[in-house]
């Protein structure tokens, strides 16, 4: 375990994608990693917001960007981002993956999609 509660960096990712709109056969925007069980759930810009409400469904409340480039902690309980340990390989989906992702299930259409979802 880390020195930080809510972070176990000894937990591997879920997956290269969303978890649960993987099983729904959705899209994302963005990834979130979970810190404490490696639960990967898109970010509250896509459609569903699982890495939102895993943390609210399982008290697992930190969160690790899973976008190459980005090694930002999150902490939906305080608001607050900070610096974190190293986690578990892989630290992000790989780069061949697009963002919004999967490719093949991306509309064309995503960005008025998702700006439309923001109201």
């Amino acid at each position: 375990m880390s020195d930080i509660a809510g972070i176990d960096p000894h937990s591997a990712p879920s997956g290269t994608g969303c978890v649960d709109c993987e099983a729904q056969n959705g899209w994302w925007f963005h990834l979130r990693r979970c810190a404490q069980c490696g639960h990967i759930g898109c970010c509250d810009d896509s459609l569903e917001a699982h890495a939102t409400e895993h943390a609210t469904t399982s008290g697992h409340s930190i969160v690790r960007s899973f976008e190459p480039g980005e090694a930002w902690f999150y902490d939906y309980g305080t608001g607050a981002m900070f610096e974190g340990p190293v986690l578990a390989p892989p630290d992000h989906h790989p780069e061949s993956q697009t963002a919004p992702g999967p490719r093949a299930r991306v509309p064309s259409n995503w960005q008025k999609i998702l700006t439309d979802h923001r109201g």
